[in-house]
């Protein structure tokens, strides 16, 4: 049986005959059906197969991410990026996380490096509650500044030593305002559901468009995971100005 441990539910992707045998699986209390991802908003649909209630807290790279897997999403698939965000900061960095979900980049940076002061954006409510709740849990609130709204009319501009864009979808739209964000010298971390022969070009094309006559350097091109049949999600790490 495929599927993904969050917390304490095993989150499958088809109906299961016998959901209670999945209870052998070491920390699985409950089992859910994920169904689409839906909106900006990024809201799943599942349906409960076994056990109570869909909230759980789940513990990643010394991060303790509390959620609703009913409402929110995680993805298995990010964990590595997850990881090399965490210690990619340098002492002293304001930055600027323009979709911060429940925390999947913030949290991390904050328990694991020394920036002075995050700016967590988030649309969503339902995540953004759960964001002021993981700043608690993982006693980063003096670092986290979580904001709720859409990262367009809510992100502080010009104070950015680093810009994080990890949200697929219509990111390039919001590749404006990460130049009003982003200092000169700052860096920029785009996301992108791109095709593969397209897979580093159209994301720099469109950071280039964006930076105008401000100067782009690109630092890294990787692929975090396969999105679709011929379709990558791909990161540029990009130095602006």
């Amino acid at each position: 049986m495929k599927g993904k441990v969050i917390g304490d539910i095993l989150v499958v992707k088809q109906d299961v005959e016998n959901p209670n045998g999945l209870l052998e699986i070491p920390g699985v209390n409950r089992v859910v059906k994920l169904g689409r991802i839906n909106g900006l908003k990024r809201e799943p649909e599942v349906k409960v197969l076994l056990g109570d209630g869909t909230e759980t807290v789940h513990k990643e790279n010394h991060c303790l991410f509390k959620m609703d897997v009913a409402k929110v999403m995680w993805s298995k698939g990010n964990t590595g990026e997850r990881k090399r965000m965490s210690t990619i900061s340098e002492d002293g960095e304001t930055i600027v996380d323009m979709f911060a979900g429940i925390g999947y980049f913030s949290i991390p940076m904050a328990v694991h490096s020394k920036p002075a002061k995050i700016y967590s954006v988030e649309i969503n409510p339902v995540s953004y509650g759960y964001l002021c709740q993981n700043t608690v849990l993982n006693k980063v609130e003096d670092i986290v500044e979580p904001i709720l709204g859409d990262c367009r009319e809510t992100a502080p501009r010009g104070i950015a030593d680093r810009v994080l864009m990890g949200y697929i979808g219509n990111t390039h739209e919001y590749l404006p305002t990460a130049m009003e964000v982003i200092k000169d010298g700052g860096v920029v971390h785009y996301h992108e559901s791109v095709p593969d022969k397209l897979k580093f070009i159209r994301p720099v094309e469109r950071i280039k468009e964006a930076a105008g006559d401000r100067g782009v350097e690109i630092l890294n091109k990787r692929i975090i995971k396969p999105y679709s049949p011929g379709v990558y999600h791909v990161v540029v790490d990009a130095k602006i100005g």
